[in-house]
């Protein structure tokens, strides 16, 4: 589409839309009316920051402003391009879709995890299937205890669908067994390297030594690695073994260059305690569960496109690469005004600035049901979004606006 074209295209939905919606234009909906006028979806890399701009400008003007442009612009939209409810979601069988939302322990869930995974909900809903809430808890260090029993009640009130809570903390000797099988394949091998020294050979592309050992010495190591009087921590991890048909070692992505699966961290777990010493990574227990629970689409964050490429390599050493979720890198949203970190949260709550992760000023779910919201306005709101990699920048005013609509239809 040339850019002329598409500026006018971007105004006249961007108008048709806002005068839909009290004066606020969606960028999910405006993006996908020009799909329907021949937008492609490489495109959006081109011209995401030209149309984000557009529907910026149309929300800046009044109703009565953007009632006058678009009597000029109307000609322009074309008739098909209202879509109700959810996109189609690709490969999907009536009954047999099986998605996830995945959230860290770290502190109450917020409306960035609300906007970004309810869509996950929704389309279960849609086709039918099993929703999974998985609560990444691996990471002795980053838990806040609390967060499971809030995990539960905002979960429950968001999504509605929630067919098990899994606990990967619960599941340390399911990891453990498939660490065992990537050994045995010679997939995976334990690497007693100074860590930075890997670091940098693995920028030259020189493998270490360790990627050199027999499976019997793997298998050997392992057992180290999980007797308290083996390896220290820090003295070993468990690597994936980059196979050659992907480049092994020379892989041209460096972050795809035998990374780590699991290593030996002493913190106590608040839940576990000091029950495991070996605790697995990311890149380690997310495709097991997403094996075990037969995921059939993942959406998730752009910032994991490496890692999803690392777990389809897991899939793949396992025999499993057609089973791989389909997977949509969703874009961001981001607030110009809003701190939505939890190591903020609770500073402030431990500062006195906050009365608690419900206090009425966060941006947390369990102060937002406290003040009225209801879940189908985050319905509403991902809907209107659909599915997009385009970020979409935004103030804390313009964001609440629209969800303030939503919560009143």
């Amino acid at each position: 589409m040339e850019i002329e074209k598409l500026k006018k295209k971007s105004r006249a939905y961007a108008l048709k839309n806002a005068l839909a919606h009290d004066g606020k234009a969606i960028i999910g909906a405006v993006i996908s009316s020009l799909f329907v006028e021949g937008l492609k979806k490489e495109d959006l890399k081109k011209f995401g920051k030209i149309i984000n701009k557009i529907v910026d400008e149309i929300n800046s003007l009044n109703l009565e402003e953007q009632k006058s442009e678009f009597e000029n612009l109307q000609n322009q939209v074309h008739e098909r391009e209202v879509r109700e409810g959810l996109p189609e979601l690709p490969n999907a069988k009536k009954g047999k879709v099986v998605m996830r939302f995945a959230p860290a322990p770290s502190g109450a869930l917020h409306i960035g995890h609300a906007v970004s995974n309810v869509i996950s909900s929704l389309f279960v809903k849609k086709y039918g299937g099993k929703f999974y809430v998985r609560i990444e808890d691996t990471n002795p260090e980053k838990i806040d205890l609390d967060s499971y029993k809030f995990f539960k009640e905002d979960c429950d009130w968001l999504f509605g669908n929630v067919e098990d809570y899994i606990i990967q903390s619960d599941r340390i000797k399911i990891y453990y067994d498939y660490a065992k099988k990537l050994i045995k394949k010679n997939s995976a091998y334990v690497c007693t390297c100074d860590p930075e020294d890997f670091k940098k050979n693995s920028e030259e592309k020189i493998p270490c030594e360790c990627r050199k050992k027999t499976i019997k010495e793997n298998e050997t190591d392992w057992k180290k690695m999980l007797d308290k009087k083996g390896f220290k921590e820090g003295e070993a991890v468990l690597r994936f073994k980059t196979p050659e048909k992907f480049g092994g070692f020379s892989n041209p992505n460096p972050a795809m260059r035998d990374f780590p699966l699991a290593r030996i961290n002493l913190t106590s777990h608040p839940r576990q305690k000091n029950k495991f010493r070996v605790w697995p990574l990311m890149n380690l227990a997310v495709p097991i569960d997403d094996i075990e629970f037969k995921m059939t689409h993942v959406i998730r964050g752009k910032d994991h496109m490496d890692n999803a490429k690392r777990q389809k390599m897991f899939y793949q050493v396992l025999g499993l690469g057609k089973k791989f979720p389909w997977t949509f890198f969703m874009g961001r949203i981001k607030f110009t005004d809003l701190k939505l970190g939890k190591r903020h949260i609770k500073a402030g709550i431990e500062s006195g600035e906050f009365s608690g992760w419900d206090d009425e000023k966060l941006p947390t779910l369990v102060s937002l049901r406290k003040r009225g919201y209801k879940p189908e306005a985050f319905w509403k709101f991902a809907e209107q979004r659909g599915l997009t990699d385009v970020d979409k920048v935004i103030s804390q005013k313009d964001f609440f606006e629209v969800l303030d609509r939503f919560n009143r239809e």
